[in-house]
């Protein structure tokens, strides 16, 4: 009994020492500068990058293919659905995902990678060492426990300044081999990020919405402008060059337990209104299949019926 606890004392004083040690590496600032082999090598093929960045965690591994998720801060409940539900897609895929760790979208983003389990990256408008904004420290601290990283050219201390954000978006876009808008107005940092990424040669992608929504007409701009429709996931990674089987074999698992027509069902829906006939269509059932879906989904009360023969998501 003794030499069990013993050994038990053991493993759990190891444990501790690597979750210390694992800790105290993600704690350190690093100052990295363009002449270091450490410095992204992505960067260094554009003009007015940084002369140096600081990083807590590490940089976005060069061997994998990144996105960068950005958006409104004051996003709908739509935006934030999309928002992780792509990121979370890509991340299962092997896709890194980068933003700037604000608000809504951004914050959705991140999340999103962290469910489909590939680690995130951060680009701050402050230092490394604070926390912007203070309510995504749990946040924060995932992205680093998680192998992610924390960057910026800003040094450790300094505070979040307006000017900050509009410089740190051409990292954003310098570190990724696409960007996707998922939600933004005419008017936004959003589509400084995009135009960034387009003078750096990168694919520009935006998710459209109803076209007498405020937060969408950044996305239409861009779409009217060249940049492509992602009406889903898939079309990202066929861009990237990588297989979409994972993505899809990932779905059919889900997270709710549900059978592969219920999930397919399920997956059609969102917080806006679809009626049966639209689900036919998208998943090739029958409509009696349909009918019998809806009922069992309605019933465990993942949806709900918010007009005659109209349905969406509980939220």
């Amino acid at each position: 009994m003794e030499r069990t606890d013993m050994r038990k004392n053991n493993t759990d004083g190891d444990n501790i020492k690597e979750n210390n040690a694992k800790e105290d590496k993600n704690a350190q600032i690093r100052c990295v500068e363009k002449s270091s082999p450490e410095y992204p090598q992505i960067m260094k093929q554009y003009p007015s990058m940084p002369g140096k960045l600081y990083v807590r965690g590490r940089f976005p591994d060069p061997d994998r293919r990144t996105v960068a998720v950005i958006g409104a801060r004051m996003c709908s409940p739509y935006g934030r659905i999309q928002a992780f539900r792509y990121a979370k897609a890509l991340s299962q895929a092997g896709v890194q995902i980068i933003s700037g760790m604000a608000l809504g979208i951004d914050a959705e983003g991140h999340k999103g990678a962290l469910e489909g389990r590939m680690p995130t990256f951060a680009v701050l408008g402050s230092g490394v060492d604070v926390c912007y904004p203070r309510t995504n420290r749990k946040l924060y601290e995932r992205i680093l426990w998680e192998n992610g990283g924390i960057i910026s050219e800003c040094p450790p201390g300094s505070e979040p300044a307006a000017w900050h954000f509009p410089a740190r978006n051409r990292i954003i876009s310098a570190l990724s081999d696409a960007v996707l808008v998922v939600e933004a107005k005419e008017s936004s940092g959003s589509l400084i990020t995009a135009g960034f990424a387009l003078e750096q040669g990168k694919m520009v992608y935006a998710i459209p919405g109803a076209v007498t929504d405020v937060l969408s007409r950044g996305c239409h701009k861009l779409i009217y402008d060249g940049a492509g429709i992602a009406y889903c996931p898939e079309i990202l990674l066929e861009e990237l060059g990588i297989s979409s089987s994972k993505v899809t074999q990932t779905e059919e698992k889900n997270n709710l337990g549900l059978a592969t027509d219920l999930n397919m069902v399920y997956s059609c829906l969102d917080l806006r209104p679809k009626n049966p006939d639209y689900i036919v269509r998208k998943t090739g059932f029958s409509p009696a299949q349909v009918s019998n879906c809806l009922v069992e989904l309605t019933l465990r009360g993942l949806i709900r019926e918010c007009g005659r023969y109209y349905y969406v998501r509980s939220s």
